[in-house]
C-alpha cells in the first residue's frame, strides 16, 4: 500500500519490490492512490486497485480497502506511509478477517510520528517495522517498539537497469562549455534536503575550479528562494535548478560528483543511484549516509551545515580525477555486494515470514 501522489524515491522502492515479488512466483497486490504515478505505472497489470484516502481518519476509504481484504485474504499487508498504515488498521479493524492479515509498516526517514491517540493506537496495531537503516531502526526502538518487532532492509538499486540507460548528455542539455566538471544533486526542493548549503558552497569551489557547474534535479517548495540565493550569489551561469527530471539516473551518470546536503537521511535512493553508477559521493556525516559513503573510498563525509567543508571537500574531488575514478568504481562495488534490488526483495521477504514465525509462537522472545 503506499497512497502517495508523488514518484520519489520510496516509489521507486515499492515499484520495484512488486516486480521483484512478483518474479519470485509470490501474488503482490497494490492499493495506491489513482491519481499517483506509482498507481498510473503499475495500472496495466494485474492486482492493481485504486483507493484514495483524504486523511488518516478517511472511514470511507478504511472500508472500501475491507471489502477488498475480505474477499483477497491476504497473508500480509505492507503500508508504506503513515497515511496507509491507518487505512490498514483501520480496515483490519472494521473486517475483523480472520485469520487476521499482518500488518507491515515500512519506515523510510527519521521522522517521530504523532503522539495522538489515534496515531498511537495505529502503530500499536503494526506487527513489524522495516527500517531502511540502522538509524532509522535506532529511532523506532526509542519510540517504545519491541527490538524484535523491527528488522532492517535496506533499499535496493537495479544495476542492470543502471548499466542499460545510457549518461545523458548534460553539458549539451544546459548549454555548459564543454569541459566544465559537473556537481549533482537530485532531490526535492524541501527544507530537509538542505540545498542552500550546496549552493553556499558553491563560490567557494569556484576560487579553485573556476568552470565547476552544478545541476539540481527536483521541484519543490523552495524552488523560489533557492533561485533567489543563485541570484544573490551571482551564480547565474553556473548553477542550475532543473526541475522534475524523469531521467534523472541518466542525468546522474552524466554528474562527475554527486553531492547529497541533506539534513536528516534515513535512506537515500538518489545517492544509491549515484554510487551504482559510479560516482563518488560527498555528503554531510548524518543519518544513513554516515554508513553509506565510506570517507576516503566511496567520497568524503562533512560536518553538518559546513559550507567550508563542502566546498573542499568537492574541490578535492573536482582537482583529482584519479581518485575521482577509483571512489567512483568502489561505490559501484558497496552497491552491488549490498543494495541490490535482489537483496532488498529477499530481506522483504525475509521480514514477512519472521512477522508470521513471531505471531505464531514460534520465535523465542
Amino acid at each position: 500500500m503506499d497512497s502517495s501522489r508523488i514518484w520519489r524515491g520510496g516509489q521507486r522502492q515499492v515499484f520495484d519490490l512488486l516486480l521483484g515479488l512478483r518474479a519470485a512466483g509470490d501474488r503482490a497486490m497494490l492499493v495506491a492512490h489513482p491519481d499517483g504515478p506509482l498507481f498510473q505505472r503499475m495500472q496495466e497489470g494485474m492486482d492493481v486497485f485504486p483507493i484514495a484516502a483524504a486523511s488518516d481518519v478517511d472511514v470511507a476509504a478504511a472500508w472500501r480497502l475491507s471489502r477488498l481484504l475480505k474477499s483477497e485474504r491476504p497473508d500480509v499487508i505492507h503500508a508504506h506511509d503513515s497515511r496507509s498504515v491507518a487505512m490498514a488498521a483501520t480496515a483490519i479493524a472494521i473486517v475483523a478477517p480472520t485469520p487476521r492479515p499482518r500488518l507491515v509498516t515500512t519506515r523510510r526517514s527519521e521522522f517521530r510520528p504523532d503522539r495522538t491517540s489515534f496515531s498511537r493506537w495505529k502503530y500499536s496495531q503494526v506487527d513489524t517495522f522495516i527500517a531502511t537503516s540502522r538509524s532509522i531502526r535506532e529511532r523506532i526502538l526509542s519510540e517504545g517498539v519491541p527490538t524484535d518487532r523491527v528488522v532492517v532492509v535496506h533499499p535496493g538499486v537495479d544495476l542492470t537497469r543502471v548499466d542499460r540507460l545510457a549518461a545523458a548528455n548534460v553539458h549539451a542539455d544546459f548549454f555548459l562549455p564543454t569541459h566544465a566538471p559537473i556537481v549533482g544533486n537530485v532531490g526535492a526542493l524541501i527544507p530537509v534536503k538542505g540545498h542552500q548549503h550546496l549552493i553556499g558552497a558553491l563560490p567557494g569551489v569556484r576560487r579553485e575550479v573556476p568552470d565547476v557547474r552544478l545541476v539540481i534535479a527536483g521541484d519543490g517548495e523552495l524552488r523560489v528562494p533557492l533561485e533567489q540565493q543563485i541570484r544573490d550569489l551571482h551564480l547565474e551561469r553556473h548553477a542550475f535548478l532543473a526541475g522534475f527530471r524523469e531521467d534523472a539516473i541518466e542525468l546522474t551518470k552524466g554528474f562527475d560528483v554527486y553531492a547529497s546536503t541533506a539534513l536528516r537521511e534515513g535512506a537515500s535512493v538518489a545517492v544509491l543511484d549515484a554510487m551504482a553508477a559510479g560516482k563518488p559521493v560527498v555528503a554531510f556525516a548524518v543519518g544513513h549516509l554516515s554508513d553509506l559513503v565510506q570517507d576516503g573510498e566511496t567520497g568524503h563525509l562533512v560536518p553538518l551545515r559546513d559550507d567550508a567543508a563542502l566546498a573542499a571537500a568537492l574541490t578535492r574531488l573536482l582537482l583529482d580525477e584519479g581518485s575521482r575514478r577509483q571512489m567512483g568504481a568502489a561505490a559501484r562495488q558497496v552497491v552491488a555486494e549490498r543494495f541490490s534490488i535482489e537483496e532488498m526483495v529477499e530481506g522483504t521477504k525475509e521480514a514477512y515470514r519472521e512477522v508470521e514465525r513471531w505471531k505464531s509462537g514460534k520465535v523465542e522472545k
